[in-house]
């Protein structure tokens, strides 16, 4: 009951509502017009502030046994009043709650993550049957259709099927994965293209989403609660301004030098300056591009000794573009023209890549005939009587087409680079590999931080083939591939406990709790 009153007084509309009594106070206090004590309009702010600081510093007091900053500016105000400057006893509350309220609004900055978590959520399902239900009455073993571009609403394994899955919610991967018969899908992730039918393997409670949303939850009420300067000083802050002031009281006869000593010991400026600072802080890292998830990740940022980076759309674009044309036979241009015109109807993101490489390019895009896609596999179409074949060498090989090209596939997997095979009839024509781009500026950013003695490492859902030749270019030299969110928060933790300072860098929810 006393938070609910706190939290209510304490909040927005209320805040305001008292800094329009104390207004109304400064504005007669400049016309000079006389009101009897009892009717001054500061006692509207000393209630609606003075009454929840009251509060909030007995029950850190009593209940936590903390002297906080706010049992200072209670004693101040209370002291205030008893000789009638009920205008300085509002003044101090309502600075105390306009602080209370802007460091509340950086605690709701945090938040905002994990709403957007859970928001991904899923909350209904479809049965085999058709029946839609929601996503809490799945059952095990429950048969679950997913239907192109919906939510995989529980863990579950493929029993019939193909598609590509993207998984970047739980991986950070910004490649779809192909999925077949037996391969097991994460809730959360989404179904790019061919529908598929599940087994439930686990429940919406269990399921690897839910997970990921725990595991951020507990990162989140692992930290211990951010305190303001004058909150950490309290301690001795309290007793020396008490001591001054009845010094001072003792010393003169004067009770109103001792309140004035409480008075302007209140750490009205800190309180109010802290969360400022911060809120400024974050709002400038914001217009470049920076989350800052709290003030306290802010203060800890001076202390660092260890930078931990994702990949995916953290040193790089996070978008995929073509970065090899391998053309076996044929010209690149008429390799990237075949490949182009055969993908032009397809919506698979290497698809588009390859689309777009072609019109930067100025290359032809052709019209096709008897298009097919296969989920999972790649594309078929006629162009000028032959057929072309785009996808991965598993389609290739089911058509027919046995072409040894292992070589380069090898290559271009060990940069971490996708790849689309290219035939003509019954012939491999051509490999086009994709990855994504390494931003600009990622490798001298790494070097100014080796250059200040700050150690570097990537954590990513990647291979480690991918994840080594990706860190080889930015100049990383310790790699951790093949993680998924809860592997990348017990790295965090070793390198916590072996004494190291850690900021997490990523982009993604997968990387919330880290």
């Amino acid at each position: 009951m006393i938070d609910e009153i706190t939290d209510f007084l304490f909040g927005l509309k209320m805040t305001i509502i008292s800094g329009i009594f104390l207004l109304i106070a400064i504005i007669f206090m400049i016309f000079g017009i006389q009101t009897p004590v009892y009717l001054n309009p500061a006692w509207g702010t000393v209630i609606i502030s003075g009454i929840p600081m009251l509060l909030l510093a007995m029950t850190r007091l009593i209940r936590e046994k903390w002297i906080s900053s706010a049992l200072l500016i209670a004693i101040a105000m209370i002291a205030s009043l008893l000789i009638g400057e009920v205008f300085a006893a509002g003044e101090v509350a309502w600075i105390m709650a306009l602080g209370a309220l802007l460091e509340d609004w950086t605690v709701e900055r945090a938040k905002k993550g994990l709403k957007n978590l859970i928001d991904l959520t899923p909350q209904t399902a479809r049965l085999v049957s058709g029946d839609v239900i929601p996503a809490s009455e799945v059952k095990l073993g429950d048969n679950l259709r997913i239907l192109p571009g919906e939510n995989i609403p529980v863990d579950g394994e493929i029993i019939k099927g193909t598609s590509s899955i993207d998984q970047s919610v739980m991986t950070g991967e910004s490649l779809p994965i192909d999925k077949t018969v037996g391969d097991e899908v994460f809730c959360g992730t989404t179904n790019m293209f061919g529908a598929i039918d599940i087994k439930a393997t686990s429940l919406s409670e269990d399921s690897s989403l839910q997970k990921l949303i725990d595991l951020v939850k507990a990162a989140d009420e692992k930290q211990a609660p951010t305190q303001r300067i004058a909150d950490k000083w309290a301690t001795w802050l309290v007793p020396v301004a008490l001591i001054i002031a009845i010094v001072a009281w003792l010393v003169t006869g004067n009770i109103e030098r001792g309140v004035t000593v409480l008075v302007v010991f209140c750490p009205c400026a800190l309180i109010l300056a802290t969360p400022t600072a911060i809120m400024a802080a974050i709002g400038q890292a914001t217009k470049h591009g920076v989350l800052i998830k709290s003030g306290e990740a802010l203060e800890k940022l001076g202390a660092l000794n260890t930078l931990v980076f994702d990949k995916t759309g953290t040193l790089t674009y996070g978008n995929l573009v073509v970065s090899d044309i391998t053309p076996l036979g044929i010209s690149e241009e008429d390799l990237l023209s075949l490949t182009a015109s055969c993908e032009s109807l397809s919506e698979h993101p290497l698809a588009k890549a390859i689309v777009a490489k072609a019109k930067s390019d100025d290359i032809s895009i052709n019209e096709v005939e008897n298009f097919k896609m296969y989920p999972g596999l790649g594309v078929s179409c006629e162009i000028n009587s032959n057929i072309i074949y785009a996808g991965n060498l598993k389609f290739l090989n089911e058509n027919g087409i046995n072409d040894n090209v292992d070589e380069y596939l090898d290559k271009f997997k060990n940069e971490g680079k996708a790849t689309v095979v290219i035939a003509q009839n019954d012939k491999i024509i051509g490999i086009i590999a994709l990855s994504d781009m390494i931003r600009e500026d990622a490798p001298e950013m790494i070097n100014a931080l080796h250059d200040i003695k700050t150690k570097t490492v990537l954590l990513t859902g990647d291979n480690n083939q991918a994840a080594n030749y990706f860190a080889s270019k930015v100049g990383i030299g310790e790699v951790h591939g093949n993680l998924l969110p809860e592997e990348k928060l017990e790295w965090i933790s070793k390198f916590q406990e072996n004494g190291d300072n850690v900021c997490m860098v990523g982009d993604g929810v997968n990387d919330a709790p880290a």
